[in-house]
C-alpha cells in the first residue's frame, strides 16, 4: 500500500523559507539602522531628555501614598512617547529609500511583518533598559520585585510592538506620518497602558508574583490577539 505524502513534507520547507526570509528582513533593518542610527539616536535622545526633565522638575518623590503608581505612570509615558519616535519609521524608511517595491518582490508579506516586528522589539527593549535604568537612578525609584518589574516591561513591550507594527505599515505612505501614527495607535494602546501602569506599580511596591500574574496574563492575551489580527491583515495592507 502506497502511503500518501503528509503535510509536513510541504510545511517543513515552507517554514524554513519563511524563517530565512524573516531573518533576512530583520538583519537588513539592523544593518540599515547601524549605518544611519536614526531611530536609535531619536529614541535615546527622547528617553534621556524626558527622564532628566522629570528628575529636574520633580526630584525624588518620597511623601505620596500613591508613589508607586505615579512612578509607574511616568515611566510608561516616557517609554510610550520615546517609542513613537522610532516605531513609526518601521516602514517609512522603505518608502523614503524607494525600496518597498523591491522588498515586496524579495520576501513574502508574512516574512516582512515578522522581520519588522523583531526589529521593533529589539529597538523597544533597548529603550526599556535605557529608560528604566535612568528612571531608577535619577528619580531614586525603589523596585520592590525586580523580576516582576522586568516581566511587565517585557510583556508591555510585546503588546506595544504588536499594536504598532501594523499601524506603521498603514501610515508609511501618509503625508503626516507622526501625527497619524499617534492618532491611530492611542485607541489600541490605551488598555495596554492601564494594565502596564497598574502592574508596574505592583512590582514597584514589592507585590508577590501571585498578584502580578493577573496583569501579565492580560498583557499576553492582548498581545496574542493583536498579533493574530495583524497576521491576517498585514498582507492586504502591505500589498495595497
Amino acid at each position: 500500500m502506497v502511503s500518501k505524502p503528509t503535510d509536513t513534507t510541504i510545511a517543513g520547507p515552507q517554514r524554513a523559507s519563511l524563517l530565512t526570509a524573516t531573518w533576512a528582513v530583520f538583519r537588513k533593518d539592523v544593518r540599515a539602522e547601524l549605518r544611519t542610527r536614526y531611530a536609535l539616536n531619536a529614541v535615546a535622545l527622547f528617553a534621556v531628555s524626558t527622564v532628566v526633565a522629570l528628575s529636574l522638575g520633580l526630584g525624588p518623590l518620597t511623601r505620596s501614598a500613591d508613589l508607586p503608581l505615579i512612578h509607574a505612570a511616568l515611566l510608561w509615558v516616557a517609554i510610550l512617547f520615546a517609542a513613537f519616535t522610532g516605531l513609526a519609521r518601521a516602514f517609512v524608511q522603505e518608502e523614503e529609500a524607494r525600496t518597498a517595491a523591491a522588498l515586496r518582490l524579495a520576501a513574502p508579506p508574512l516574512a516582512v511583518y515578522l522581520g519588522k516586528l523583531l526589529f521593533n522589539l529589539l529597538l523597544l527593549l533597548f529603550l526599556d533598559v535605557l529608560t528604566a535604568g535612568l528612571f531608577v537612578v535619577l528619580l531614586r525609584v525603589q523596585v520592590g520585585n525586580l523580576g516582576l518589574f522586568a516581566a511587565l516591561l517585557l510583556a508591555g513591550s510585546l503588546g506595544l510592538v504588536a499594536a504598532t507594527t501594523l499601524i506603521a505599515a498603514i501610515i508609511a505612505r501618509a503625508s503626516v506620518k507622526g501625527a497619524l501614527f499617534a492618532v491611530l495607535s492611542f485607541p489600541l494602546l490605551a488598555p495596554l497602558l492601564v494594565i502596564t501602569i497598574k502592574g508596574t506599580a505592583l512590582a514597584l511596591e514589592g507585590a508577590p508574583w501571585a498578584r502580578g500574574l493577573a496583569p501579565l496574563q492580560v498583557l499576553l492575551a492582548y498581545t496574542v490577539a493583536l498579533f493574530t489580527a495583524s497576521l491576517f491583515l498585514f498582507g492586504s495592507v502591505w500589498e495595497a
